[in-house]
């Protein structure tokens, strides 16, 4: 091979590698959507892909997750709902945030600011974040979701039978005043139209709401800038 030919062969093998680069970079800047689903009260078992026909009921939708995905084989699960979700949201032990019962309204434990944050996390890495359905992590303004990595959250903040107190309606005194361990008075909070009876900071302790659902937005994932 001739000096002029080698050249030749040096130069168009640069000029692959230069044009490859930016389709390189493309591919591996496009990052895969992440959905994850948290079931309360179901056996491991339960599902399908686990149960292997030998349980009763079929779940085809989680199945086909599970094969097109991955399936778990090895796994620990903590003792009540709010503490599994503590773990898997800050990844830590329900011991270190003190988020260890269900949380009821009121509780004197919640996700407290500047707890590590699996939705920090992602928002950093140019994810678009939201939570959607029960999140049982607190009742005050600076747990919410929207106050640590999430963008949007459209859910609620207890299990369903402690929202309004509905299996306690002997200790309801009114719609807006409950006695629930402590007793909470809903109060408008400025800014939270869709939570009309949320609780003021100023004035009470949790965001106990007269409806089921609330629904919150956050530009970056902060308590500052949620409405």
């Amino acid at each position: 091979m001739t000096i002029l030919k080698r050249f030749a062969t040096m130069l168009a093998a640069a000029m692959l590698a230069v044009c490859a680069a930016p389709a390189l970079a493309q591919a591996q800047a496009k990052q895969p959507n992440i959905v994850f689903i948290m079931g309360d009260d179901i056996g491991w078992m339960q599902p399908s892909i686990y149960h292997q026909g030998v349980m009763v009921g079929e779940t085809p939708n989680i199945d086909r997750i599970g094969k097109e995905g991955a399936k778990f084989m090895t796994y620990y699960a903590e003792q009540s709902c709010t503490a599994g979700r503590n773990a898997f949201f800050t990844g830590m032990h329900p011991l270190r945030t003190g988020m260890i019962p269900p949380q009821l309204p009121g509780s004197p434990s919640w996700l407290r600011p500047g707890t590590p944050a699996l939705s920090k996390f992602l928002l950093d890495l140019g994810y678009t974040t939201g939570e959607f359905g029960k999140n049982h992590l607190g009742d005050h303004f600076e747990a919410l979701p929207t106050s640590h990595g999430f963008q949007e959250f459209w859910g609620y903040l207890y299990h369903l039978d402690a929202m309004q107190g509905v299996s306690f309606v002997d200790i309801n005194k009114t719609p807006q005043v409950q006695g629930i361990a402590p007793p909470c008075k809903n109060t408008a909070i400025t800014g939270l139209s869709e939570v009309p009876g949320a609780i003021d900071p100023k004035t009470g302790t949790c965001l106990t709401p007269p409806r089921p659902v609330i629904w919150c937005k956050s530009s970056d994932g902060t308590q500052k800038n949620t409405t």
